[in-house]
């Protein structure tokens, strides 16, 4: 199995920075995402845009998306692509994602269709899921501008329910305080 962090975004929200190099408890954000994959996948890519600034990780491999179109879509189709099967999927901004979360969303795999898809208070979290080759179909036929959300409801993913703290991303500075003071430094 490989996991597949989703770093291609732009960090406009966050003042137009690279998230996956924000500092956080001490060490880069996206370090929480990799570890909780990593203790499930056998290998752990961040998936992002050429240009995309990354710090030192050494659990992981890099794996350049196309530049364009800008969208998660993107990163979620090219890590199908280049993986050759089926990709644990986590935005490189969830770093609140646990190894437990991992295996609650592997686990339910077992229906063989094209994704499981994590659920929070009833909202579809699609950057955190487990999608098969089955998913590239429908994720490619997906115009640029289409909703993500929408875009892997049609899928009919599996839904698995998970508590909100685990699923939050940090995507404004507000949210990047409350990871700070959540997450104690290494």
């Amino acid at each position: 199995m490989i996991g597949a962090i989703l770093a291609g975004g732009s960090g406009r929200r966050l003042g137009s920075v690279s998230k996956a190099a924000v500092r956080v408890g001490g060490r880069p954000l996206v370090s929480y995402p990799i570890a909780a994959l990593a203790s499930v996948c056998d290998r752990v890519a961040v998936v992002c845009k050429p240009d995309t600034e990354l710090p030192e990780l050494p659990d992981s491999e890099r794996w350049d998306e196309p530049d364009e179109p800008s969208h998660p879509l993107t990163g979620i189709v090219h890590a199908l692509e280049r993986a050759g099967g089926p990709v644990l999927v986590c935005a490189a901004d969830m770093p609140f994602v646990t190894g437990d979360a991992c295996r609650t969303l592997l686990a339910a795999a077992g229906s063989g269709g094209p994704a499981v898809v994590a659920v929070s208070e009833g909202v579809l979290q699609p950057v955190f899921g487990l999608y098969s080759p089955a998913a590239l179909a429908g994720l490619r036929q997906a115009a640029e501008d289409a909703p993500l959300t929408a875009t892997v409801e049609a899928l009919d993913p599996a839904r698995v329910a998970l508590p909100p703290a685990i699923v939050r991303s940090v995507n404004t500075p507000e949210d990047l305080a409350e990871a700070k003071n959540a997450l104690i430094p290494d």
